[in-house]
């Protein structure tokens, strides 16, 4: 479990073929050196499991189906990535609760200055949006965001220079691909509501 706080941005450094997935090795100054193999941090928002070590550098499996659904396959060296350790027992719940479980691949349309934010359009599929709503919780590459606006395909955010200064998507250019995890407790609450449907038309 995380909450969207991003710890540090870390670097592409190898990518290597696994069979029909890839090993990922990443620099993690500040992570690195504290994670033991078999530790979980999310990439860009994908819970990633450590199986390898060797002073800042950390080296992750990724498999064909991590590939396929989020931007993992899609980076290169030297990319940045936003880099977040799981939550221990005791941590303060600072963002909103993540599971490092991606559900889609969004687009970002465009980003606008105004004032000292910047708001960031995103597209996304329409399986996802019915569970963006304008106030509620959605993660951007591991990033715990407020929605400001949602339609049937696409949702804007409002994010202060603290977020683009600390992590990658304050680097990112219209076209990118972004991993989207909604909102946990939404997605639990639609599964009960098409439950509570069904049975009532039994």
């Amino acid at each position: 479990m995380f909450t969207g706080l991003v710890r540090e941005t870390g670097t592409v450094s190898e990518i290597c073929p696994l069979g029909y997935g890839i090993s990922l090795t990443f620099l993690l100054p500040t992570l690195g050196p504290t994670c033991a193999i078999g530790d979980s941090i999310a990439i860009n928002g994908v819970c990633l499991t450590v199986v390898n070590r060797v002073g800042d550098l950390v080296r992750f499996e990724v498999s064909p189906e991590t590939i396929a659904k989020t931007n993992l396959g899609l980076l290169a060296i030297n990319d940045k990535v936003n880099a977040e350790p799981s939550l221990r027992i005791g941590d303060v719940l600072g963002g909103h609760l993540v599971q490092g479980h991606v559900d889609s691949l969004g687009e970002l349309i465009s980003r606008n200055l105004e004032g000292g934010w910047e708001i960031f359009s995103f597209s996304m599929p329409n399986e996802a949006a019915k569970f963006v709503a304008p106030k509620g919780s959605i993660t951007v590459n591991g990033v715990s965001l407020t929605v400001v606006d949602a339609s049937f395909d696409r949702f804007t955010v409002a994010l202060i220079p603290h977020t683009l200064k600390e992590t990658n998507l304050g680097i990112m250019n219209p076209g990118a691909k972004v991993n989207l995890e909604t909102d946990m407790l939404a997605r639990y609450v639609q599964r009960i509501l098409s439950f509570s449907y069904q049975n009532n038309n039994i």
